[in-house]
């Protein structure tokens, strides 16, 4: 329960963000042009909001509304607007109403004299008011549409700038990995052998391995290095979702491929079976009993299934200038366990590359990550049009289940910089409702002069949000079929 707590927490936090800088992004551009906001939410409000809020006139809490301008309730909000207020002159804050809804599904702003999610088509029969959205120009509107998206865009970058200038970044280069990689079974399968050592993905030479992973799944050839030659390897088209299905799988030691480098032993636990039978910190284990384990993950392998029994382990132990070899009889305990630590970083085997960066060095790292991102996400997105691409979509639980069980800032704004380059990239493209239908029309009109009627954009607008509701709830949908899988 704490888990999914913990998990939750950060998702809602995570989208709330994503949807504030969304909104805001169309609301600056709208007040900057002159357009009046009516409301800025986060979350959606149907029925009764939990909280609103409008600068030096109200606020309320669960549908009750407080004056500030008379200190006496009020049931109709409206009262709490005089008639002539859209005569007077404009704030660029004080014209919004603020909340926050019960429904976190997304987040508006409801801008005056536009089609939206809203369906407010009584202000549309009135005569167009010079701070509507429909009065201003069309590369106005367009810029107030396209801004949402910028944002999203802008907030990856600021995202992943932050996050190199604060830690910098630390990485083993593949051809430094003197071992090569351990790859998963169904790796194997395709033509991948343990001690690979990929270099180049369609031609495109790899270096770091976080980025190596999505360009290796999303290409057609992968060349590696094999006894020191080069081999080509070709990746099946939905090698993606043989991946995504095996990593889900309870057997799977591995996603696709990770660092080889031998089992060391980083600390040793008093009382222990490890410790009893006079193993140190700095050990390095190459067998158990008879079986050779000159890797972390085949030495975890042979001390799989061996629960309660006694093993001799051989070990190679550095004193000084001088090498030993140790064969030591170790009791393990009910979980197969020995009590000990074991080093799990490459950088501790290989030469590490180690990069610092300057605030003014930061951002165009930043930009270059989040351009790679919004690459990487819009080939995979091809994927989803297949029949495997269909079965994978998730809704919620699924984001939910991508972030870390404890809580960790870098992961936490590593997976929200991600989710705000997908947020961009879905909000742009052409289905009505979404920015990229407006955005779509906007141009129609920029290109022929001609402005589609009020009529066809509010038939737009309903075919969209039906398309977007049946999306929503085949994706979360699908997350509950697979609970029971």
């Amino acid at each position: 329960m704490e888990t999914f707590l913990i998990k939750a927490a950060q998702l809602i936090l995570a989208f709330a963000i994503l949807v504030i800088i969304h909104e805001f992004g169309h609301f600056l551009f709208a007040r900057i042009f002159g357009v009046k906001v009516e409301k800025f939410y986060i979350f959606f409000d149907p029925w009764k909001e939990i909280f609103k809020w409008k600068p030096k006139k109200y606020f309320g809490f669960f549908g009750k509304t407080k004056s500030l301008e008379k200190k006496e309730d009020i049931k109709d909000e409206s009262k709490a607007t005089s008639a002539t207020e859209n005569n007077k002159k404009s704030s660029f804050w004080g014209d919004t109403e603020y909340g926050i809804g019960w429904l976190p599904l997304g987040g508006y702003c409801k801008i005056a004299g536009m089609i939206d999610e809203s369906m407010d088509t009584d202000q549309l029969k009135q005569e167009p008011q010079k701070w509507e959205f429909r009065s201003k120009p069309a590369w106005q509107r367009l810029l107030i549409m396209i801004a949402g998206v910028l944002f999203n865009f802008l907030l990856a970058i600021l995202i992943y700038a932050g996050i190199v200038y604060a830690t910098g970044e630390k990485y083993v280069p593949l051809r430094e990995a003197k071992m090569g990689m351990e790859f998963s079974g169904e790796a194997r399968k395709i033509g991948f052998h343990n001690g690979d050592i990929p270099i180049m993905a369609d031609g495109k030479q790899l270096d770091k391995p976080a980025e190596a992973f999505m360009e290796m799944m999303q290409a057609k050839n992968v060349t590696v290095l094999r006894d020191g030659k080069e081999v080509n390897i070709a990746i099946p088209e939905k090698f993606i979702f043989t991946m995504e299905q095996e990593a889900k799988s309870d057997t799977a030691a591995i996603a696709f491929f990770t660092y080889r480098f031998p089992a060391r032993v980083s600390q040793v636990v008093m009382g222990e079976g490890a410790a009893k039978a006079g193993i140190l910190e700095g050990d390095q284990f190459i067998g158990v009993d008879t079986i050779a384990t000159p890797t972390l993950l085949s030495f975890q392998s042979a001390l799989k299934g061996r629960d309660n029994q006694k093993v001799d382990v051989t070990v190679i132990r550095k004193n000084n200038e001088k090498t030993d070899t140790l064969t030591l009889p170790v009791q393990l305990s009910g979980a197969s366990k020995m009590g000990i630590g074991l080093e799990v970083d490459p950088s501790a085997f290989f030469n590490a590359k180690e990069i610092h960066y300057s605030l003014l060095q930061s951002v165009p790292r930043g930009i270059e990550m989040g351009t790679d991102k919004l690459t990487a996400y819009a080939k995979s997105m091809k994927m989803v049009f297949t029949k495997e691409g269909a079965n994978s979509i998730g809704g919620f639980g699924s984001l939910g289940a991508i972030f870390p069980e404890k809580w960790n800032w870098i992961a936490f704004w590593n997976i929200a910089a991600f989710l705000s380059v997908a947020l961009a990239f879905m909000n742009i493209l052409p289905i009505p409702a979404l920015d990229g239908g407006h955005v779509l029309f906007l141009l129609y009109e920029v290109v022929t002069g001609r402005k589609p009627s009020d009529k066809f954009l509010e038939y737009a607008q309903i075919t969209g949000m039906v398309i977007l509701i049946l999306l929503l709830v085949y994706a979360n949908g699908m997350d509950i079929v697979r609970l029971f899988k």
